[in-house]
């Protein structure tokens, strides 16, 4: 069974650092894409960064240059590091995998496999 935790989420001012982590269970992550969503009520989730088997990262333009993420493949897990947060950046952040393809995607079709999510909350 798979199953994907997150951590990390917290209440920080703007300007300030979080780092989320999604722990992944029965799945590897070895040569396989992940990704970090996002979603604030009312709204669709909304993509934020994938990262393909080869490790290689694509970023939303709205956080490109703030957020860095990447994985342990040895320990299954992905990070997403995000500096720089601003008010808008607060959200429920979510982890997605899919353990078939090793291609980066935006879409959320794509992945198989979902965390519960973590909340980040940034204050003016």
């Amino acid at each position: 069974q798979v199953q994907l935790v997150e951590s990390g989420g917290d209440s920080v001012q703007a300007g300030g650092s979080l780092r989320l982590s999604c722990a992944a269970s029965g799945y590897t992550f070895s040569g396989t894409s992940q990704a970090w969503f996002r979603q604030t009520p009312g709204k669709e989730r909304e993509w934020v960064a994938c990262i393909n088997g080869a490790s290689t990262a694509g970023y939303a333009d709205s956080v490109k240059g703030r957020f860095a993420i990447s994985k342990h493949n040895a320990d299954n897990t992905l990070y997403l590091q995000m500096n720089n947060l601003k008010p808008e950046d607060a959200a429920m952040y979510y982890c997605a995998g899919n353990p078939y393809a090793a291609t980066c995607s935006k879409f959320e079709s794509v992945y198989n496999y979902w965390g519960q999510g973590t909340q980040v909350t940034v204050s003016s």
